[in-house]
């Protein structure tokens, strides 16, 4: 056990926010944490990591138990880092007790030709530390996690503050994945980051010796890595066996159940209230009333299902059908600014869409999606052809919201759209977002990304427009939104356009990928799943072929090269002296592991005389392959 969380509570503005909390976190444990925007996910991150305590209630205080073995990572949302510092700098820090000790061994090292037998046990106590920690590892761990989130050695250099808040992310990151705490807990670990870099940490995470805890709004990455779900819902956790599939196909059943429990229980209810009320004044029955009303007060109230709230019911409609052929796109670049300012991000783009298909645009972070959607809608310049068909109406969402009037409220801005609607009809279309009560008073500019995504989605259904733009529909969003938006856009009989990195819903509702690339595009069939099936077979076949045309080249290579006399009789040496050198760099290596193995041992160690022998010829053998070594590289280099 690394910890165990019991009956712990949370009350936040004099309301209970968390309610008996109890979770258990085994080794190996792969949690993933959902619920609603605002549940508390991040309240009970912070409790398991001690930011925040929680709150005595009458019952009990409740209890966070921790063992003595376990070390917790966590990754807020907004991780810090040493800003003045290098990325290399920074990285190292994690291991600063390393280096300690190797900066220590260095020291004694000297110390051992005076005899001392305090140095001596030192050193063996440092060295067998620094090796069992994989000490010499350091910075073949550092390159292999930096590469892997996206940072090549051209920027181990550059000081922490000169990056972008995502890239800073992406540093925490690996920061913590250096660390290897015993419990990971990363808070929406996938933001900022692109398909490459998600794809590198989910197979890092898979192996990790650790346990993860992990809240998340991608469906994908709690597939590839959960074991176990917990959903947080009015306060209370509930844990569901396996990954957010398993997960959602148990929560359809418990909901299933609960209904049949809450409907039995209201009827049971409204017979004993139907009693009382009949009984409680006449002298012979208000015994049994009161009896009656005893077990009311005692029964243990069932929560009302989720189906019996209010939920979303986003639907996009239109009136006209266009032509089969909506789209024809041909030579286009995707180009920023103008004149000498002028930027090609990628070039040529060309493809065509035809009436109900439903496009899921993706490439690399700044290659140029979002700039497509607007170049398409006639909002930027563009050299090359773009033509629409007849009857297309387009209704857009934007990232940035800018078609939403900052200083207007909510309800004003769907008033000012249809002017002849009274407030009912618009509370009535604000509620289909779940958008409810005073929350239509907001104004715009105060909202936050997930509400305004919201308001746009209103605006979108009262525009009816056949052909869909979206720009990023599902970020802000916690789950159980985006699971509406998702089953819009499915049902959806227009054709849609959409960019997006949430590759359960490219998986869920493209039937085409669209990839742009600085030198085009490439057009694929089918979601997510099939374009990485696809590419992943590109990449073998390119491999395949690269290693053919290498192959190739040295038959060539070999049956072009001539090589005169002198120069065979040299190359021979030259080999024969490879191979001595192989020989003896193999029996120096294994002597010096010989020796590694005898200063471990008592008898060795004990005796101060014999342990300076073996450190000194241990140092000859050091010296003696370095030599070596170098001049096999020099030989291999002349061979070719």
């Amino acid at each position: 056990m690394l910890l165990q969380l019991t009956d712990v509570n949370k009350i936040y503005n004099g309301a209970p926010l968390l309610k008996h909390i109890s979770l258990t976190i085994e080794d190996r444990d792969r949690i993933g944490l959902i619920g609603v925007n605002g549940c508390g996910k991040s309240t009970l991150l912070k409790l398991i990591t001690e930011r925040i305590l929680a709150d005595p209630i009458p019952e009990g205080d409740g209890e966070i138990i921790k063992s003595s073995h376990t070390s917790i990572g966590y990754l807020e949302q907004m991780g810090g880092l040493e800003k003045e510092q290098t990325v290399w700098h920074e990285m190292h820090n994690v291991f600063q007790p390393l280096l300690d000790a190797q900066a220590r061994m260095r020291e004694l090292e000297q110390e051992l030709a005076d005899n001392s037998e305090a140095a001596a046990e030192e050193y063996h106590r440092l060295q067998t530390y620094f090796e069992s920690n994989d000490g010499y590892q350091i910075d073949v761990k550092i390159k292999m996690v930096l590469n892997g989130m996206g940072f090549g050695a051209e920027t181990y250099e550059r000081k922490i503050s000169s990056f972008s808040g995502g890239e800073k992310t992406r540093l925490a990151i690996a920061k913590l994945l250096l660390e290897e705490p015993t419990l990971l807990i990363l808070d929406e670990p996938t933001n900022h980051l692109d398909f490459k870099t998600v794809m590198w940490l989910e197979d890092y995470l898979k192996d990790y010796k650790g346990a993860l805890l992990l809240v998340s709004h991608d469906r994908y990455f709690l597939n590839r890595l959960c074991t176990s779900i917990c959903e947080i819902e009015h306060g209370v956790l509930t844990r569901y066996k396996g990954d957010y599939s398993a997960y959602t196909v148990q929560k359809e059943a418990a909901v299933i159940r609960q209904t049949k429990e809450y409907e039995l229980q209201q009827k049971e209810i409204a017979k004993l209230e139907d009693y009382i009320a009949r009984n409680q004044t006449r002298a012979s029955t208000a015994k049994s009333a009161q009896s009656r009303m005893k077990q009311l007060e005692k029964m243990e109230r069932i929560e009302k299902p989720i189906t019996y709230q209010k939920s979303a019911r986003v639907q996009f409609t239109y009136d006209i059908d266009p032509p089969q052929q909506v789209l024809q796109v041909q030579d286009i670049a995707i180009a920023v600014g103008s004149g000498a300012e002028r930027k090609v991000l990628a070039e040529p783009v060309s493809f065509e869409v035809r009436r109900g298909e439903k496009w899921g645009i993706i490439g690399e972070n700044g290659v140029g999606k979002s700039t497509l959607l607007k170049i398409l809608q006639g909002q930027l310049p563009h050299v090359g052809k773009i033509r629409w068909a007849a009857q297309t109406k387009i209704s857009y969402f934007e990232q940035e919201s800018t078609n939403l009037h900052p200083a207007k409220t909510v309800m004003q801005e769907i008033h000012d759209r249809v002017p002849t609607w009274l407030d009912y009809d618009v509370r009535s279309l604000l509620g289909k977002v779940r958008i409810t009560g005073e929350e239509v008073y907001k104004q715009v500019g105060v909202l936050s990304g997930g509400e305004r995504a919201k308001v746009c989605f209103a605006v979108m259904m009262l525009e009816h427009g056949n052909i869909l733009i979206l720009d990023e529909p599902t970020n802000h969003l916690d789950i159980s939104m985006k699971e509406v938006i998702e089953d819009a856009m499915k049902t959806f009989t227009g054709t849609i356009l959409f960019v997006s990195h949430d590759r359960y819903l490219l998986d869920q509702v493209a039937d085409h990928i669209l990839e742009i690339t600085p030198t085009g595009v490439k057009t694929y069939i089918g979601g997510f799943q099939s374009w990485l099936d696809a590419t992943k077979k590109e990449a073998a076949a390119a491999n395949a072929a690269a290693q053919a045309v290498e192959t190739e080249k040295k038959k060539e290579d070999k049956q072009q090269t001539y090589r005169s006399k002198e120069q065979r009789a040299k190359a021979a040496q030259q080999r024969a002296r490879m191979r001595q050198l192989e020989q003896q760099s193999e029996a120096m290596q294994a002597e010096l592991d010989a020796l590694n193995e005898e200063i471990t041992k008592e008898e060795v160690y004990s005796d101060f005389n014999l342990m300076q022998e073996k450190c000194k010829r241990m140092d000859t053998l050091r010296t003696e392959l370095d030599a070596a070594l170098e001049e096999m590289i020099l030989l291999e280099e002349e061979l070719g």
